[in-house]
C-alpha cells in the first residue's frame, strides 16, 4: 500500500538521486521559506519572495517537461492527477504575475500572497500524498533515479519567473525553455546587481531588466509556445493580450 512520501526515508524513496527524494527536498525548502515570509517585512520579505519564485518555477517547469509526461504514460489515472496539478501551477503563475505588478505595501499584495501560499501548500500535498506515491509504486529504483537525474538537469536550466501564457505541456513548454531561461536568469542577475548599487547605475540596471521582462512577455505569445496544454490551463488574462507583459509597475 502506498503512502505519502513526506514521512518516508531517503532509502525508502529510492536513494539520494531518486526523483522522489529531489522533490521532497524542494518541498522541505519551500516550507521553510513560507514560514520565514510569515514573520518578515520590507526588503527581507521581498528577498524571501524572490527565493520562493526561484525555487518554485524551475521546480514546476521540470515537472511539467519531464515528470508529468512519464506519469501520463505510466499510470492509468495519470492524465487526471497531472491535470489537477497543472491547473494549480497555472493559477500560481497567473496570481504571481499579478503579485509582481502590485505594490508590496498594498493590502492586495498580501491577499494575493495568501492565495498563492494556499495553492503552493495544496500543490505539495497533492504531489506528496497522491501523485508521487503512485509513481513510487509503478517504477523501480533505477527508473526513479533516471527520472531524478533528468528532472534535476532541467530544473537547473529552467525559467525562474511566472509565464502564465506558455503551455503547461510539451511541445509549448519545451520550446519556451531556452529563450525564457536566458531572459529570466539575466533579469535575476540584473536585479541582484541593482540592489547592491545606487543612483543612476541602479536605475539603469532596473531599466534593462524591465526591457527583458517586456521581451519575455512578447515571446510568451509566440504560437508554438502556447501549444500542447489542456484547455483548462490556458491563461485567463484578457485572452493573452501581449501588451499585458507582467512587468512590475512602479
Amino acid at each position: 500500500m502506498t503512502h505519502t512520501i513526506a514521512t518516508q526515508s531517503t532509502a525508502e524513496l529510492g536513494g539520494r538521486a531518486s526523483v522522489l527524494v529531489r522533490q521532497k527536498r524542494d518541498h522541505v525548502e519551500l516550507d521553510r521559506l513560507l514560514h520565514a515570509i510569515d514573520g518578515a517585512t520590507g526588503a527581507r520579505r521581498q528577498d524571501l519572495l524572490n527565493e520562493v519564485a526561484r525555487l518554485v518555477f524551475p521546480h514546476a517547469f521540470a515537472e511539467e517537461s519531464v515528470l508529468w509526461p512519464v506519469i501520463r504514460r505510466t499510470l492509468p489515472d495519470g492524465e487526471a492527477v497531472t491535470l489537477r496539478i497543472e491547473q494549480e501551477h497555472q493559477q500560481i503563475n497567473e496570481l504571481w504575475t499579478e503579485l509582481e505588478k502590485t505594490d508590496p505595501d498594498d493590502t492586495r499584495h498580501r491577499d494575493l500572497w495568501r492565495r498563492i501560499e494556499t495553492l503552493l501548500r495544496e500543490d505539495v500535498r497533492d504531489e506528496e500524498d497522491v501523485l508521487l506515491p503512485k509513481l513510487q509504486a509503478a517504477l523501480d529504483r533505477n527508473r526513479l533515479t533516471a527520472l531524478g537525474v533528468a528532472w534535476e538537469a532541467v530544473r537547473r536550466i529552467a525559467p525562474t519567473r511566472p509565464h502564465p501564457v506558455v503551455a503547461r505541456r510539451p511541445p509549448g513548454n519545451v520550446a519556451a525553455a531556452a529563450p525564457l531561461t536566458v531572459l529570466d536568469r539575466g533579469r535575476d542577475r540584473l536585479d541582484r546587481w541593482s540592489r547592491h548599487t545606487g543612483g543612476a547605475k541602479s536605475q539603469g540596471l532596473r531599466a534593462v531588466s524591465t526591457g527583458l521582462a517586456r521581451l519575455a512577455g512578447a515571446i510568451e505569445h509566440i504560437p508554438p509556445l502556447t501549444r500542447g496544454e489542456h484547455p483548462s490551463t490556458a491563461t485567463t488574462r484578457s485572452e493573452a493580450d501581449p501588451r499585458d507583459d507582467g512587468v512590475p509597475k512602479s
